[in-house]
């Protein structure tokens, strides 16, 4: 062997050490590009759930913040007591009114595309409400806001359930339920501080106007992350595509339930509104019978037959619609106790859900925690939860006392019976709902959900407004009452999710 055959075979040598090396790098520089895309795809992510959540918490949040303010504004636009029933109830009618509308046009037009067009008219409208100078702008205002929140608030879960998968998605409901809890909450609280502050003169004004800038900023941010969103990939974008004779039909037998429920007990349950509910029973079942006539054509109905045969939809729905009614129901008539019963302010009163709050928020950000064997027993714990803690506060309140630490304890245990109840049947009502229809599911459970809070205020206020009287006394009597009911519902709806939860588990095991 020459010296020339030593030099090539060190070259050679040297050529597979460089390659080796090169490989090594490029597999490192691969690793570290691939972990700086999941960082980037996860602070996408983030990004998103902020945005969408922040949107559903405003949502809720002017549902219960201008009750706060009611007397300023009746005093200073001189309204009727009919009038400022509709500043207040004018925003929740013509959500309820087009929940479903507002989620089949997420389909047609792209989820993305409909949130940023509702939270910009929801934006626009609230700056309207701020500016209104009389009575008759600020409750057509409130209604646009309604329809923009209508349009805005399907697409939140909707996005979630086509975003999100495993346990960031169940993360994501449950920042999703705090948001629901925690605005209804929040509401009354910041109600009570902006018309308490004046703020600059303004009185009521800010109760609206504060949705501006966080309006502004989640739609320059959501732009971002959603605005390059499209239609479902078999829906053809256009009006063409909505289900107009659908809508037609919906709209009024929607309008005919809520109204009456949102109006009947301020107006003494008078007859047009057991008339009206007739016919939105009525109007109902018509919208049944034209959406099957709809499918039949090759049409695209609102609600799809198939989406109410997905598995546990329809029952989680139920489910939920009694949730949601209890706890409106609660938040309704404690706050009724609170303030005409014993005296208090709207930020003391406000103030006393706080632990409500953080029971919510606990229980609905770690019960995703639980193993799966565990969270089939979660809803109807909960449910008995709720209904333990109904009692307790009935007792604190007894007599005409304050409550005390032992109404705080029933309101933080009844705030993580809540969270433990709503997540859980959210997820599992979507569970088993297919991609393309989570769009139109979502609708029909938001919907159940809206007409739960109302309904539940309609009937858990009328009880508590049918027993009480003038006094302390009469308030906390009315308030027992009403409690010991509302425990008992929800110590029905424990039993039934317990039956639920045991067949459903002896069906797998056979």
């Amino acid at each position: 062997m020459n010296d020339t055959d030593l030099m090539s075979g060190s070259d050679a040598r040297r050529e597979e050490d460089v390659e080796r090396v090169t490989t090594a790098l490029g597999g490192v520089n691969r690793e570290a590009e691939q972990k700086q895309e999941k960082t980037r795809r996860g602070a996408a992510s983030t990004v998103l759930l902020v945005v969408l959540v922040a949107g559903q918490f405003m949502a809720v949040l002017d549902a219960s913040i201008v009750n706060v303010a009611a007397p300023v504004m009746r005093s200073d636009l001189r309204a009727s007591g009919a009038g400022l029933q509709w500043i207040i109830a004018g925003y929740t009618i013509a959500y309820a009114m087009l929940l479903i509308t507002g989620s089949r046009l997420g389909a047609i037009f792209g989820y993305g595309r409909a949130y940023l067009g509702g939270l910009g008219l929801f934006t626009l409208a609230s700056l309207a409400c701020g500016l209104a100078g009389s009575t008759g702008a600020l409750v057509a205002f409130r209604c646009l806001q309604g329809a923009g929140a209508a349009l805005l608030v399907p697409q939140v879960l909707t996005l979630i359930q086509r975003r999100f998968e495993g346990r960031r998605r169940t993360a994501a409901m449950g920042l999703y339920q705090t948001a629901i809890a925690g605005g209804a909450v929040v509401g009354q609280i910041l109600g009570g501080v902006l018309v308490s502050a004046d703020l600059l003169g303004t009185g009521w004004r800010p109760v609206f106007l504060v949705n501006v800038p966080l309006g502004v900023l989640l739609l320059v941010v959501g732009w971002r992350a959603l605005g390059g969103d499209g239609p479902d990939p078999g829906e053809r974008p256009g009006w063409g595509r909505l289900d107009v004779p659908g809508v037609l039909v919906l709209a009024p037998a929607m309008l005919a339930l809520v109204v009456p429920l949102v109006m009947g007990h301020e107006q003494g349950w008078p007859v047009w509104g057991w008339v009206l509910l007739a016919a939105g029973v009525a109007g109902m079942g018509l919208f049944a019978v034209v959406e099957r006539a709809v499918a039949a054509r090759g049409g695209s109905p609102l609600v799809p037959g198939a989406v109410l045969r997905s598995p546990g939809l329809l029952s989680g729905g139920i489910a939920l619609l009694i949730a949601v009614a209890s706890y409106n129901g609660f938040l309704f008539t404690l706050a009724l106790h609170l303030q005409s019963g014993l005296g208090d302010s709207p930020l003391r009163a406000g103030l006393t859900y706080v632990p409500c709050a953080i029971g919510f928020a606990v229980s609905g950000l770690w019960w995703g925690r639980l193993p799966e064997r565990m969270r089939a027993h979660v809803g109807y714990l909960g449910f008995a939860l709720v209904s333990v803690s109904y009692i307790g506060m009935a007792a604190s309140v007894h007599g005409g006392r304050e409550g005390g630490v032992t109404l705080a304890l029933g309101l933080a245990a009844m705030g993580l019976g809540q969270g433990a109840v709503i997540g859980p049947l959210m997820a599992s009502a979507l569970g088993r709902v297919r991609a393309e229809h989570a769009g139109d599911a979502s609708g029909v459970l938001v919907t159940l959900m809206q007409v739960g809070a109302v309904l539940g205020v309609a009937t858990y206020g009328t009880t508590f407004l049918s027993a009480t009287g003038v006094g302390a006394d009469a308030s906390a009597h009315a308030a027992v009452v009403t409690f010991v009911t509302l425990a008992v519902v929800n110590l029905c709806a424990a039993v039934w999710a317990c039956r639920v939860a045991v067949g459903r588990r002896a069906g797998r095991v056979g």
